[in-house]
């Protein structure tokens, strides 16, 4: 290839030899990123016989998608090292970022595939109402209408790292590769957390946060994810509400919240109060749509492990709720709400 008496070859040269365009060549070179060794007497650039290896060396890092500044990063540490990768990882820095950004562009390509097909399945009068369900989500799907939704109902100057580990369990996160479906079910969870309230009306709280207070509300929340947690085992093996470590820890999480004694009392009181407060049982079963494969059990959530854990407690003492009905009939008839 360098076959001139001085051992330099012309940018037709080079181009030819890495499979690349003179346009290419002449982008890297006026970005710094290919030297010219020399102009000739009539001002054409020349390049060195290290200029070959270089190039290929670019159009193979353009070829994985990095972008000239990190291109640019490789190569210099290249040169003061003289290896490949550098000491400084700049290679291995680069590939990560773009694995990341190819893991998002690929959550976001399957969002939309199943988007589409939502779309393609729908019965016709339900077209549009699709659309514009997920028309109001954006691509990939962000949590942050759920976690603004949350920080608003959950108790005033509750400590941070409570509040945090509840919006963990709390707000489920889109799955990579959803369904149909489960894009149905967050667009409409989504929708559901940007709702305005009615005029005149402000969002329900449960008797639990204003009893607690801010700081007995990292207590309870904290008993209360352990609790859904003793209960989801039961749940997922199909077992009915009954008595034991579960809802032990249930009352344990109240009893530690107001400062008092679990008595035959206070459970029958408590059973009375969870029964009467505002739910957010819209959330809690679209939740459930989008954290469960399609076809599988349906995965327990904090709002369906309180059902059973408050079935569990309402039989052990006893308790009638509202009206004669079960505590899960109880609670459509109030506002959307929780369940802690």
């Amino acid at each position: 290839m360098f076959t001139s008496n001085d051992g330099l070859c012309g940018i037709g040269e080079l181009a030819e030899g890495a499979g690349v365009t003179v346009k290419t060549v002449r982008f890297y070179s006026d970005r710094g990123l290919l030297p010219e060794a020399s102009r000739s007497a009539g001002g054409h650039r020349r390049y060195g016989p290290e200029a070959l290896d270089r190039l290929r060396l670019i159009r193979s890092l353009r070829a994985l998608g990095l972008g000239v500044p990190e291109v640019r990063r490789i190569l210099d540490e290249r040169h003061a090292h003289g290896t490949a990768g550098g000491e400084g990882g700049a290679l291995e820095a680069a590939v990560a970022g773009r694995l990341r950004e190819v893991g998002s562009e690929l959550r976001a390509l399957r969002w939309r595939e199943a988007a589409l097909r939502l779309v393609q399945e729908a019965p016709p009068g339900e077209q549009a109402d699709r659309l514009r369900l997920i028309g109001a989500v954006s691509v990939p799907p962000s949590t942050a209408p759920l976690v603004r939704f949350w920080r608003g109902w959950l108790p005033a100057r509750m400590p941070a790292r409570s509040a945090g580990a509840f919006l963990d369990v709390a707000v489920p996160q889109p799955p990579d590769e959803p369904a149909p479906a489960q894009v149905l079910a967050y667009a409409r969870l989504n929708a559901l957390t940007l709702a305005p309230c009615r005029p005149g009306t402000v969002q329900p709280q449960p008797e639990a946060h204003r009893a607690a207070g801010a700081r007995g509300a990292a207590l309870l929340y904290t008993g209360l994810a352990e609790a859904y947690e003793l209960a989801g085992v039961h749940m997922r093996r199909g077992r009915e509400p009954h008595p034991g470590e579960a809802l032990d820890a249930f009352v344990a999480s109240y009893t530690s919240a107001y400062g008092v004694r679990d008595t035959p009392g206070f459970r029958r009181r408590l059973a009375g109060q969870l029964a009467a407060d505002p739910r957010l049982d819209g959330y809690w079963e679209l939740v459930a749509e989008v954290t469960t494969a399609p076809g599988a059990r349906p995965e327990p959530t904090p709002g369906s492990a309180h059902d059973w854990l408050l079935a569990a407690l309402t039989a052990g003492t006893g308790a009638v709720p509202d009206q004669g009905t079960s505590p899960r009939q109880s609670k459509r008839r109030v506002s959307p709400g929780l369940g802690v």
